[in-house]
């Protein structure tokens, strides 16, 4: 269950269903069970319908970046769109199934109708707020009206926009806010990642950081975890080749599950800032060193750098203290690869 408390206990990884459930809500159940079993903590979907996603005039011009209609004969732009949404009783259903089996329910509102929705009727954990909202003032205004934890992708804009963002977000009454580094192209080139903004982030605002990824493969989310981030969101499908908007850059379960498991497994790797010994006396002693005669030295002999060399185990005087033993008299005959001991000199 997410709680804001308790973001820095793991990464909290939200699969990204999105649109991916192609308007099919057994396809979208069906997604919901592999995000579940492959360890996601949350499933998340985009609450929108074609009044609330584009203006007459894409729709005219059936064209939207790579979405390109113009010349296709079974949809146009804004049938698809139509096609892909889904309605408030299927919101109901799909809250539902996720709480009988166990996983949070979250979604992308894109009007005021659907942050209603969320919030007021289904009473969602957090808000998402897509990245192309970060500069949407006035709708930020109205999600922070609501008093839930917000959780906001700061892809397409620069800092002064999150700073705006993060300011109205404040000013208006959310306390609980979570910024996700995000680049949003699907998908980006390596070195358009940028990882290092999230620790940029992270000082500039105080409040936790996750990565929201658009990239091909597991390795930008695995390295995120390096980065300390609170929360990994991840578009997900159940096989990249089906037809729609996002399969091709979304993680299929196999690579989801690796994804959730380098999760738990990376973030404990990580410990802590302060200097631990993890390993036993024990083991010190066995892998260390101690001052070693290389010679047999005789009682009452002095001991000389030529007398001495360092061996395991760590039992003997370490080698940190050879000037102390170079110039002392032996009080006992000392054997030939016999550890030196304090009471020997």
């Amino acid at each position: 269950m997410f709680s804001y408390n308790q973001l820095k206990e793991k990464p909290y990884i939200i699969a990204e269903i999105g649109a991916n459930h192609n308007g099919d809500m057994e396809l979208a159940k069906k997604m919901i069970d592999e995000a579940k079993k492959c360890g996601a903590d949350c499933v998340k979907f985009q609450s929108w319908d074609k009044n609330s996603v584009f203006s007459k005039a894409v729709y005219e011009d059936n064209y939207f970046l790579q979405d390109d209609y113009r010349n296709r004969t079974d949809y146009t732009l804004e049938e698809i769109v139509d096609k892909f949404h889904i309605g408030k009783k299927e919101h109901f259903l799909l809250k539902e199934y996720c709480d009988e089996i166990g996983i949070d329910f979250a979604s992308t509102p894109f009007s005021k109708n659907e942050v209603d929705l969320l919030v007021d009727e289904l009473n969602v954990s957090f808000i998402k707020v897509a990245s192309m909202d970060l500069n949407n003032i006035p709708f930020l205004k109205y999600i922070a009206s609501k008093k839930k934890p917000v959780v906001l992708s700061t892809g397409l804009c620069g800092l002064g926009a999150i700073v705006e963002a993060v300011d109205c977000l404040e000013q208006n009454g959310c306390t609980e806010i979570v910024l996700l580094h995000c680049v949003s192209i699907y998908p980006p080139r390596d070195e358009e990642i940028n990882l290092n903004n999230i620790d940029m982030l992270r000082d500039n605002f105080g409040y936790p950081v996750g990565y929201s990824d658009h990239s091909i493969g597991v390795v930008a989310p695995i390295m995120s975890i390096a980065k300390n981030v609170c929360i990994i969101e991840k578009h997900f499908t159940l096989d990249k080749d089906m037809f729609g908007w996002d399969h091709k850059v979304s993680a299929d379960p196999e690579e989801l599950s690796i994804i959730c498991s380098a999760a738990k497994s990376g973030y404990k790797m990580l410990g802590q800032y302060r200097r631990r010994i993890q390993e036993s006396s024990e083991r010190r002693e066995a892998f260390q060193r101690s001052i070693v005669a290389v010679n047999p030295i005789q009682k009452g002999a002095v001991i000389t750098e030529n007398d001495i060399d360092f061996k395991r185990p760590g039992t003997g005087i370490s080698p940190k203290y050879i000037d102390f033993v170079i110039g002392k008299s032996a009080k006992r005959d000392i054997r030939c690869d016999e550890l030196i001991q304090m009471t020997d000199i």
